[in-house]
């Protein structure tokens, strides 16, 4: 009996998964787009499909609409967050990427994933002088020194443990 074209797409996100972990992106955006081009109503085979198109190709703009169309289909499905935010860091976004972690906070709180990668990426401080834009060569210089200062700061003096 020949592959049903379920069990095709499937088997095709599958190698899709282990080409993308394996840092093949191109090949994977292959199998991810066959595989969506099965069954377009899945919402993982669109967000990996997202997910590979911005590392194989750098298209930010389309990989984020199909994270958020695959997002849009299924709001308690923390992969689908991981892997919009993973786009929106890629693409320099780290602030969306922020909310959208955030978003997956409230709707899939037993997912320790979103919170480790919320976690990872913190919240960036304030330029010390807002005036001059975050990457002008002196609000750099001032905030590379009060990391340093803050990070030896916290070593004399340790918060206190509840």
């Amino acid at each position: 009996m020949g592959e049903m074209p379920d069990d095709a797409g499937l088997a095709e996100f599958k190698q899709g998964i282990e080409l993308l972990q394996n840092g093949y992106a191109t090949k994977a955006l292959e199998r991810f787009r066959y595989a969506a081009e099965l069954k377009g109503q899945n919402p993982y085979y669109l967000s990996f499909l997202g997910v590979s198109m911005g590392r194989a190709q750098g298209k930010w703009a389309a990989a984020v609409e199909l994270c958020k169309t695959a997002l849009s289909m299924r709001r308690n499905e923390a992969q689908l967050y991981l892997n919009l935010a993973e786009v929106y860091v890629s693409a320099g976004r780290r602030d969306n990427a922020i909310e959208t972690l955030d978003a997956g906070l409230t709707y899939c709180r037993a997912d320790k994933r979103i919170g480790q990668m919320r976690g990872r990426l913190g919240r960036r401080c304030s330029p010390l002088l807002p005036f001059l834009g975050r990457s002008n060569l002196l609000n750099r210089s001032l905030g590379k020194l009060r990391h340093r200062v803050l990070g030896r700061v916290r070593k004399v003096n340790p918060p206190f443990a509840a």
